[in-house]
C-alpha cells in the first residue's frame, strides 16, 4: 500500500465555506473515491489555509486516473477550484503533488 501526502492552500476568505462543503461530501463523490482506490483519505486544514491531504492506495497514478474518468469528479473539481490559491489554471486534483516520505514508524 502506498501512503500519499500532499499540500494545497485554501484561500483565507473561503476557510469556513471549505469546511462546510466537506462536512457533507456528495455520496456519489465518496463512492467514486472508494471505487477508484482512495483509502483512509483525510484532509486537515490549518487556520492559515494550509491543507494537508493523506490517503493510502495501491497506485496513486491509477487512483487519480480512475477519478479523472468519472463525471462526479469533473463537477466537484469545477466547484472547488475557486477555494484554492496558486493553482495556475490547474484543477485542485491536478495540483496534488505527493510529498516525499522521509520517515515512517510501522
Amino acid at each position: 500500500m502506498q501512503r500519499v501526502c500532499f499540500v494545497l492552500k485554501v484561500r483565507a476568505d473561503r476557510l469556513d465555506e471549505y469546511r462546510e462543503r466537506h462536512a457533507e461530501v456528495w455520496p456519489e463523490m465518496r463512492a467514486a473515491l472508494s471505487a477508484t482506490g482512495w483509502h483512509n483519505y483525510s484532509l486537515f486544514l490549518r487556520e492559515d489555509g494550509l491543507l494537508v491531504g493523506y490517503l493510502e492506495t495501491e497506485d496513486f497514478a491509477a487512483a487519480l486516473a480512475g477519478m479523472e474518468a468519472t463525471e462526479v469528479n469533473a463537477r466537484w473539481q469545477a466547484e472547488m477550484a475557486s477555494f484554492f490559491e496558486q493553482l495556475d489554471g490547474a484543477r485542485p486534483d491536478e495540483s496534488m503533488k505527493p510529498l516525499t516520505e522521509v520517515f515512517h514508524l510501522a
